[in-house]
């Protein structure tokens, strides 16, 4: 039975680092120590956190995303090296879209920042990757405001608490790969083409981006969109959104109209009054400029985020929005409702900000990243542009990762302001 070598399972495990968003552990200090803290928010949550520091550190860079557990993540290796500590926040609705309102992720995020603040941190700077980066705008927008300039309701209806809320103030923010926010990211994902929600397979032919009569061809040829085309795709795009607001809305008055006959003694089904209306949303990963690259043009590649086969990235039973609750889809997905957007938030950011955006990035776009960069309203405000795709990762063999070139304008710009 052979054995595989010392230097083989090292290997293994740093090829493996390599993937996604995951750190290279070889990069690792050793000195560095990590440190896993459970806490509470201020509305009784559990949530946990982990700091990666090697100790003596004055300034804490924050790492979270909405959705998942970012605790290997990429940057952390350099940025401890660099003599910065690391906060990896975690979110009570990690991997579960059907919880996720972003009013109350932001609750999650002050719970982490309080505990730096009384760890003695004398700077903290967000630093948000990909869906990140819209949820620390909102946070800077909010922790801002003050009482009622606060947002009292979700999209959803629901008391968010934030005007009494502890919002611990930042330092700075760096965008890494931002996009504009879950809801707006989603806007122009979506498959107009379906006319039924509750049919994953209907279809509008005229609206049908994998229609060759639309303008679609797989490689090497590449699809070729219209710009009529490409035009009424987008309207139709919102047009869908809009119909998935109106049924979540619906869905939360018709529970709200039972309760109410119940508690005035009308009547009212307790059955109904409890259900909480969770649905499904099936193609949610057709941007057209993930097939025509000329729209757009950037350096990236054929294909989604999710892969090189358009079928499975939009039928896929993992997808983005995939299942919600109507609260979490007015919150989160829907590019109409949700708060969390730097159209909405980036013109309260007045921070130090630094945006870096990959230029084969098939998820986040170049015209994108120049409004995410104009919305900022910070003064001292810089933004770079590094050959990779959304991960850092490189476009070609033996390229050097994105992720390294990324990492040193990060620490030049953190050193210039945060040492």
């Amino acid at each position: 039975m052979s054995t595989e070598s010392q230097a083989g399972k090292i290997e293994r495990r740093v090829t493996a680092g390599l993937r996604g968003a995951s750190w290279n552990p070889a990069l690792l200090p050793e000195t560095m120590r990590s440190r896993v803290m459970p806490l509470a928010t201020e509305d009784g949550a559990q949530i946990v956190g982990c700091l990666h520091a090697r100790g003596g550190e004055t300034t804490a860079i924050v790492i979270m995303h909405p959705r998942e557990l970012l605790l290997t993540h990429y940057m952390v290796p350099h940025l401890v090296a660099a003599g910065y500590a690391c906060w990896v926040q975690g979110a009570r609705s990690v991997g579960n879209d059907i919880r996720l309102e972003h009013e109350t992720a932001l609750l999650d995020l002050a719970a982490g920042l309080a505990f730096l603040r009384e760890a003695g941190f004398a700077r903290i700077v967000l630093l948000g990757n990909s869906g990140g980066a819209a949820l620390f705008a909102f946070y800077i927008q909010q922790s801002e405001a003050t009482g009622t300039q606060r947002i009292a309701r979700s999209p959803g209806g629901r008391p968010t608490g934030l005007a009494e809320a502890h919002l611990p103030r930042v330092d700075g923010l760096i965008g890494l790969a931002p996009h504009p926010g879950q809801g707006k990211l989603l806007q122009n994902l979506i498959d107009p083409s379906v006319t039924d929600e509750d049919d994953a397979m209907s279809v509008d032919p005229a609206l049908d981006p994998f229609s060759p009569a639309n303008g679609f061809e797989p490689p090497p040829g590449g699809a070729r969109y219209t710009a009529d085309f490409v035009a009424r795709y987008r309207a139709a795009q919102a047009e869908r959104v809009a119909r998935i607001d109106a049924r979540a809305r619906g869905l939360i008055q018709a529970r709200l109209e039972e309760r109410k006959l119940i508690k005035s003694g009308q009547g009212g089904d307790p059955r109904r009054a409890a259900f909480g209306g969770v649905f499904q949303v099936w193609r949610t990963n057709a941007d057209l400029r993930c097939y025509d690259l000329s729209l757009d043009p950037s350096d990236r590649h054929w294909g989604t985020v999710w892969g090189a086969d358009p079928y499975a990235s939009n039928l896929g039973s993992i997808g983005f929005a995939r299942v919600c609750t109507p609260e979490s889809w007015l919150s989160t997905w829907s590019g109409l409702s949700s708060n969390a957007s730097f159209e909405r938030c980036g013109p309260a950011i007045h921070q130090p900000t630094l945006i870096i955006g990959y230029s084969g990035d098939n998820t986040v776009f170049g015209t994108e990243l120049d409004a995410i960069f104009a919305s900022v309203a910070a003064p001292d405000k810089r933004r770079h542009s590094v050959r990779g795709n959304h991960h850092g990762q490189p476009l070609e063999p033996d390229e050097r990762p994105g992720q390294e070139i990324a990492a040193t304008l990060i620490r030049d710009w953190l050193e210039e302001r945060f040492r």
